[in-house]
């Protein structure tokens, strides 16, 4: 592992490959060990370069966007966690703008709106970054981003860049190809048609407001922990709507607590940290509430986080 460290470093620059790295600052739960290694990349270049280093060496890789949506094991995450930063957003057209996997989809919908770029604007207020929406094909007000979505560019673990259109990423309700492939997204194509940026500013408002009421911002959390129900695949009891966090709190663990996780009396589905939580407290309690449902209702909830590092002794 220090023969790996050391060719990164010799690649990339001593200053931009850093060791033994606490991963809690840079998820929105705020829990989690080290990075054996992390690297915050600049370009695409960088992520082909650290990828066949890291296959060379043996080395596993895991991406880590904006921070949302994941929990990271308080053990930590062996081997090379690659962090993408900045990038841009640019018109390719007036149907079409292209955004690069690391821009945050609130940077994405300020750019949207100042251009007049209309499609996206209900979409602020989301967490994460273009690559973590489309990992996990990211849903709101009953719409998946992967609609949006034109084509992409991902990079294959051996190197390899490609244009795939959207038809071929297999875009499901909180899925995405790259689920199953481990393809990188480099950037992805939307589209969108031209709007009036005060009347699209209103609207980023309202999503904005929506979500203030409705989901508990105030608190570290991770978004929705479980994915709504989905019909022809689930069977749910009458009257009450296919809803997680519904789930969740007609079966009584709304508010229910494990050292210092909590899920939120706001929402159901949200699991807040209130300070002291650690990932371990975190998991039982998602188990707990996974557990609550199937003996309740006999719905089995499917996970919408993904989980990061080795949680096999929590």
């Amino acid at each position: 592992m220090s023969d790996f460290g050391a060719a990164l470093r010799s690649a990339l620059g001593t200053d931009r490959v850093r060791s033994k790295v606490p991963l809690a600052t840079l998820t929105t739960f705020r829990v989690g060990g080290a990075a054996d290694w992390l690297l915050e990349t600049r370009n695409s270049d960088e992520i082909v370069a650290a990828l066949a280093l890291a296959k060379e060496a043996s080395v596993p890789v895991t991406l880590l966007g904006g921070g949302s949506n994941v929990l990271v094991a308080d053990a930590g995450v062996r081997g090379l966690v690659i962090r993408p930063r900045g990038g841009e957003v640019r018109a390719i057209d007036g149907g079409r703008i292209r955004a690069d996997a690391a821009v945050t989809i609130n940077g994405l919908v300020r750019w949207t709106i100042h251009h007049g770029a209309a499609g996206l604007e209900a979409w602020a207020g989301t967490p994460g970054t273009v690559g973590g929406a489309i990992f996990g094909n990211a849903h709101f007000g009953g719409r998946l981003i992967g609609e949006l979505v034109v084509e992409t560019r991902l990079l294959s673990r051996d190197g390899a860049d490609a244009d795939v259109p959207a038809s071929a990423m297999a875009f499901g309700y909180d899925r995405s190809r790259l689920q199953e492939t481990g393809e990188v997204l480099l950037s992805a194509v939307f589209r969108v048609s031209r709007g009036e940026p005060t009347a699209l500013r209103a609207t980023a408002r309202a999503s904005l407001a929506f979500r203030k009421r409705t989901q508990p911002l105030e608190t570290p959390s991770a978004g929705c922990i479980f994915r709504n129900p989905e019909p022809g695949r689930d069977v749910m009891p009458d009257g009450i709507p296919w809803s997680a966090g519904a789930l969740v709190d007609r079966a009584g663990l709304k508010g229910a607590a494990i050292g210092g996780a909590r899920v939120s009396p706001t929402h159901g589905n949200f699991i807040v940290n209130e300070g002291t939580a650690t990932a371990a407290d975190i998991r039982r309690l998602i188990d707990d509430c996974r557990a609550a449902v199937r003996d309740r209702f006999g719905v089995e909830l499917r996970d919408e986080i993904v989980y990061l590092g080795d949680f096999g002794g929590e």
